[in-house]
């Protein structure tokens, strides 16, 4: 690519130390975008920084900071208004599994799923807002929900609601700051195999991994390239509602077209039903894994 199309730009990526942030932070560098790679541990940070900034030569900081408390939330606000002068693109991914049934939930696995997943977007992009809404060619947010925030999984009870509330989010932030050339979207993925979900039992993950017609889980490739796609100048779209289940990835595949320019049937959305004026997007990731194989955006 001779010219990179995010160069001057700036990402924040929580949760971008390892994992589907990493992948995120690591396909927006390529693109040329500066990131802040934000995550619980400093070392952690410093340590995906510098790797991003020498294999794709951007500038890259990191900065600790637990996205459930405020104060350091505006620290790291701070920090990067002093480092790169304003942010472009905010991916809210940072997030935590507390499974277990209803009845055998406790408490605080309720309180810190619900903090970290939700309470963690809402204090990361009210504190990120007004760099994003100054942003050149308007802001984007994209959120990484789930899933179970759509259908509810057994065992969830805290993750779906989590997960669920950030879709509803979204949909406000996006009706909220549209008219300021900011866009937000949401993005639901099926199982993906990182290190969060390392965790489940082999039986579960098999059980998974069967429920995919590919008959694998995701990778961490798979969510990135959406995000950046997202991102993009190409992705015009901010009252998009996209639910992509079982054969009808094909909508997505039109959304992309249409976006780029590619497709002759513009406003295919109408006849494919793909909008209902929720001004967000979701997109579910297992048809693509049925009919595709991995996005090639």
């Amino acid at each position: 690519m001779s010219e990179k199309p995010f160069k001057g730009k700036v990402a924040l990526v929580t949760g971008s130390a390892r994992g589907i942030g990493r992948s995120i932070a690591e396909d927006l560098a390529e693109w040329g975008a500066d990131q802040v790679i934000l995550d619980m541990k400093q070392e952690d940070c410093d340590k995906t920084a510098q790797e991003i900034s020498s294999e794709f030569a951007v500038k890259a900081v990191g900065v600790a900071c637990n996205v459930t408390n405020k104060e350091q939330v505006g620290q790291a606000a701070d920090k990067i208004k002093a480092e790169f002068g304003g942010l472009n693109f905010l991916v809210n991914n940072a997030g935590i599994l507390r499974d277990n049934l209803l009845i055998r939930m406790k408490e605080e696995d309720w309180d810190i799923v619900m903090d970290v997943n939700l309470k963690g977007p809402f204090l990361v992009t009210q504190g990120m807002l007004r760099m994003l809404m100054k942003a050149d060619g308007g802001g984007r947010i994209v959120n990484i929900s789930s899933v179970s925030g759509l259908v509810g999984q057994a065992g969830q009870a805290n993750y779906s609601s989590s997960k669920s509330g950030l879709i509803g989010f979204t949909k406000v932030v996006a009706r909220e700051y549209a008219s300021k050339g900011l866009l937000c979207n949401a993005i639901c993925p099926g199982y993906v195999q990182t290190d969060l979900t390392g965790g489940l039992t082999e039986e579960v993950q098999q059980m998974l991994k069967e429920s995919i017609p590919l008959g694998r889980a995701g990778k961490v490739e798979d969510i990135s390239r959406v995000v950046r796609f997202l991102c993009s100048d190409d992705y015009h779209w901010n009252d998009t509602s996209l639910r992509c289940e079982q054969d009808t990835w094909t909508e997505y595949c039109c959304l992309y077209h249409c976006a780029s320019g590619d497709c002759p049937a513009r406003n295919v959305f109408m006849g494919c039903g793909a909008v209902d004026g929720c001004n967000s997007t979701h997109v579910l990731m297992d048809a693509v894994w049925a009919q595709f194989g991995q996005l090639a955006l």
